[in-house]
């Protein structure tokens, strides 16, 4: 038999042996060992994916999986050790571990956003949204209490700095809750009202390049120019994608604001879409000591980001696309 033919035949044997593999994984293989696979696999592919979306190697790291906050490990950094209350309505603590390439807990992080680490937990139709901040004891393991509102299945995302390489990582896994679900079908909501202030979101957001959207904040139909410093800035956006729950963590253009500054009521966010979709936003903003959470949802358009026309390579100014 000729090599071409052969080579084409030993590659229909490995199709079906991973197909088989794929029907029983769950039945028979230990989770870390397929959380090692979806890992290798992600760590194998995401240089290509990026390369067919802009040529760019730091583009490509983007769109692979962990980068995006769907993974488990990333760069030897691993989410261990995850554990919640099952149901709802009960009370507990929600607690996790990173660890690092020795395998041994993490202890030393950057602050990022005046905080180590941030814990973001969502549902998968982009409900019951929480921007928390645990603690750390001297083991490595943080914890927080912890009470489920609704029954689903939760994203847990964790994003922090190793102090060991300066580089933001974001990781997560899943949590499922018990009880009676309700899902919420996800609609595109370019304005929200939350304890009283209206807010809205304009810009197109396009996949592949970096886009400025603009959220402004009012309150009785006036302006509201009291925005406080939150986490380093005067306002906090988390973007997720509709589906996967994939992650972009934004902050506003400017300087970081000094204690007692304020401002609004708009506030300009750069932000970068990996694919074209319809993407969950959820807004952070601060007024008078109190911290408000806005939920937004908007689909990428097919236009040109500003961004890309004023710097005439479609790259983010700060070219990592951790977006932070």
């Amino acid at each position: 038999m000729k090599a071409p033919a052969r080579l084409g035949l030993y590659g229909l044997v490995l199709v079906a042996v991973f197909a088989v593999a794929g029907f029983t994984a769950n039945a028979v293989v230990p989770e870390e060992t397929v959380q090692a696979w979806t890992q290798d696999t992600a760590d194998t592919t995401h240089h290509e994916e990026g390369d067919a979306m802009n040529g760019d190697e730091h583009e490509g790291h983007n769109a692979g999986a962990s980068s995006l906050g769907l993974g488990i490990a990333q760069d030897g950094y691993q989410l261990t050790a995850v554990t919640a209350p099952t149901a709802t309505g009960t009370e507990g603590e929600l607690a996790l571990t990173v660890t690092g390439p020795d395998g041994n807990p993490v202890t030393d992080f950057d602050l990022e956003h005046e905080k180590e680490l941030h814990l973001i937990a969502v549902r998968a139709d982009g409900q019951h949204f929480r921007h928390v901040h645990p603690e750390m004891d001297d083991g490595g393991t943080w914890t927080i209490p912890w009470q489920w509102g609704a029954a689903g299945s939760y994203r847990v995302f964790a994003d922090f700095v190793p102090a060991d390489t300066g580089e933001g990582i974001t990781l997560s896994t899943s949590v499922q809750v018990a009880g009676d679900l309700v899902p919420v079908p996800v609609e595109p909501a370019a304005t929200t009202t939350v304890d009283g202030f209206d807010v809205s979101v304009e810009g197109d957001l396009v996949a592949g390049s970096a886009s400025e959207l603009t959220l402004t904040v009012t309150r009785n139909g006036e302006p509201v120019t009291a925005l406080e410093p939150y986490l380093g800035a005067f306002g906090h956006l988390v973007a997720l994608r509709d589906g996967d729950l994939a992650y972009l963590h934004v902050h506003p253009h400017g300087d970081a604001p000094e204690a007692g500054d304020m401002s609004g009521p708009e506030i300009v966010f750069e932000a970068t879409a990996p694919t074209e979709g319809r993407y969950l936003l959820f807004l952070d903003f601060q007024v008078d000591g109190q911290v408000h959470t806005a939920p937004l949802v908007i689909d990428t358009t097919t236009g040109t980001s500003s961004s890309e026309t004023d710097s005439g390579d479609g790259h983010e100014g700060e070219g990592d696309g951790h977006d932070h």
